[in-house]
């Protein structure tokens, strides 16, 4: 862990994406402690009110301004980090779960297993990921939970494809052959072994997978089929205030921004995860 964190404070990079990161985890968490205004609640009499400075801190100030419905952007900016991250990590647990676990299966078994389980793979990313979410979304219905199982649905593929080749290589290895000797069951060895052995590959890849997901959660609240109103979502955001964009360009520019720099700091964090956790790039160091 030391030396975990050490490498990180001396990466410019993964210290700027990791500190990004933690400032919109702790906001989020924060949210309900900020003092916001309610991020659902509409003023008319506040409609489009232009971002401003003045009177910071005083009640009815808006930073960041409000929306066509008169509600404060910067609230819903933050209310809405709540959803999108827990949507996300949510998504990409269980995909991770599934992948690992189907990649460990696949490249401990080979054979049969492994050429069914890697032709659904093929079969999967050959179409196009939106549209199938599209469709999934489309026939269980708009809701966050949908949401979740079609993010997660199309997530488990990479975990499967590179968790397959951790495993073809170490099931090789000294250690695998000598649980087989002394008579260790097959999900022992699975299990026991080879799993913790995978973790890494699988966190790095959680880590990149973050950002895809944000982007396609934000696409598909941007086309209705992800969020549902009054719940604020980035995604959701943009496509309301794009028909003000010439009038009231707030309303899009900070919601973009926010996917913009979430996005940015989650691959900042996980490009530098893969090269600290890369043994060839360890050793060249």
């Amino acid at each position: 862990m030391k030396s975990f964190l050490l490498a990180l404070l001396k990466s410019r990079s993964g210290l700027f994406g990791f500190v990004l990161v933690l400032v919109f985890i702790l906001a989020a968490l924060l949210a309900p402690y900020l003092g916001l205004p309610v991020p659902t609640r509409s003023s008319l009499v506040a409609r489009m009110t232009a971002p401003t400075w003045t009177g910071l801190f005083s009640p009815g100030a808006h930073p960041l301004g409000t929306d066509e419905l008169g509600r404060d952007i910067l609230s819903r900016i933050i209310y809405g980090s709540r959803l999108t991250l827990t949507i996300a990590a949510t998504a990409v647990v269980l995909g991770g779960i599934v992948g690992t676990l189907l990649g460990i299966v696949a490249g401990y078994y080979r054979g049969m297993v492994d050429r069914v389980l890697m032709r659904i793979v093929d079969i999967q990313l050959a179409l196009p990921l939106m549209l199938l979410a599209l469709l999934v979304i489309a026939a269980l219905g708009p809701s966050t939970s949908n949401l979740i199982v079609v993010l997660a649905l199309t997530s488990w593929l990479r975990y499967a494809r590179i968790i397959r080749g951790q495993v073809l290589a170490l099931r090789e290895r000294e250690f695998i052959l000598s649980a087989h000797a002394i008579g260790a069951s097959t999900w022992r060895i699975m299990i026991k072994h080879l799993l913790p052995n995978v973790m890494t590959p699988a966190l790095v890849i959680a880590t990149l997978e973050l950002a895809r997901i944000i982007i396609m959660d934000a696409a598909l609240s941007f086309l209705g089929l992800g969020v549902q109103p009054p719940n604020p979502s980035w995604g959701r955001m943009l496509a309301d205030g794009r028909v003000y964009i010439s009038t009231a360009w707030w309303i899009v520019t900070f919601p973009g921004i926010a996917i913009l720099i979430t996005v940015l700091s989650v691959n900042l964090l996980g490009d530098w995860m893969r090269d600290y956790f890369d043994p060839k790039l360890r050793t060249s160091r």
